[in-house]
């Protein structure tokens, strides 16, 4: 029944979506547009797609005093390092809520266009992301722009309704709770009454769930998983203590097991990362904990990972 539930959701939203005049809400988002036709909610991230025309919109919220520091990023530069080569810019008045939208096209061996869109609201702010790959075949400049334009924000919605909307189902919480959810596929977890967690002074998880596919073969699958963790910007001097793969639940996993510092505080933690492995898309588990927590917390980080069931 719920299975059932789901989809029908997922039609809704759809139907919704290609036919839309007033603005349409993915799953546990409070950021909305009337999207351009034919453009469905997606089910890899928060935001809207159509893949055969190659384009997408994405949706990340932010607490409503980070707008300004991430309009003051938006410079030519940091824009260009992010794929977007600047050709206009335009301050926003959408009602109640400040804008800044800006357009280009795309940096680097894909070719296309990009938009970039901030804006906020009364508690809430959001960045928006939209691409079109590709040549002429896709949406217009026009249809992009327009439909940013109608960006809508909502009032607050519940950790536990965001987490309800994610790609994964989760089982043993391993007494971690639910913080913060990111971009509708990502859920930060801890263990502790903060929820502002600094010098990793808490336990932390992230999981994050990916309809992307990743390498099939076990050496690429290393390569993957080690700069999936270098990638991580809070993580130096990363010291991989162990990586390996293995079978397990009738399913391929890569887990990786090192020292690290974390970059703002200096504090030396231990990072445990777990991929397991799906056809045609992962979920990835990042753990931090202190030293002096790990045969404990690491026991508890897998005790998560290995409850979580992906949805359908």
């Amino acid at each position: 029944m719920k299975a059932f539930a789901a989809t029908a959701l997922g039609f809704i939203l759809s139907a919704q979506a290609a036919f839309a005049t007033e603005p349409v809400f993915p799953p546990a988002s409070r950021i909305g547009i009337v999207p351009p036709a034919d453009m469905t909610v997606s089910r890899r991230f928060s935001g809207f797609e159509n893949e055969e025309k190659a384009a997408a919109i994405n949706f990340v919220e932010m607490p409503a005093q980070a707008y300004e520091q991430v309009v003051k990023g938006f410079t030519k530069d940091a824009l260009k390092r992010q794929g977007l080569n600047e050709t206009s810019r335009e301050t926003l008045k959408l009602g109640d809520k400040a804008g800044v939208l800006i357009g280009g096209t795309m940096e680097g061996p894909v070719e296309g266009r990009k938009w970039v869109m901030a804006v906020k609201g009364e508690g809430v702010a959001g960045l928006i992301i939209a691409q079109v790959r590709g040549g002429a075949d896709g949406y217009s400049e026009a249809q992009i722009r327009e439909a940013l334009k109608t960006v809508a924000l909502r009032g607050p919605i519940s950790v536990e309704e965001q987490v309800s909307a994610m790609p994964f189902r989760l089982g043993d919480m391993a007494g971690f709770r639910p913080v913060r959810a990111i971009s509708g596929n990502s859920v930060l977890f801890t263990d502790g009454p903060k929820d502002t967690i600094k010098a990793v002074e808490q336990p932390i998880l992230i999981m994050a769930a990916s309809l992307n596919a990743a390498p099939s073969a076990g050496e690429q699958r290393n390569q993957f998983a080690r700069a999936a963790l270098n990638a991580n910007q809070i993580l130096k001097d990363v010291r991989i203590e162990r990586s390996e793969s293995f079978r397990f639940k009738g399913q391929d996993w890569h887990e990786i097991v090192a020292k690290a510092v974390e970059v703002e505080s200096g504090q030396p933690i231990i990072v445990m990362q777990t991929i397991r492995f799906e056809p045609g898309r992962y979920v990835r588990m990042v753990g931090l904990t202190r030293v002096e927590q790990r045969d404990e917390n690491l026991r508890r980080f897998r005790a998560v990972i290995d409850g979580v069931e992906t949805k359908l």
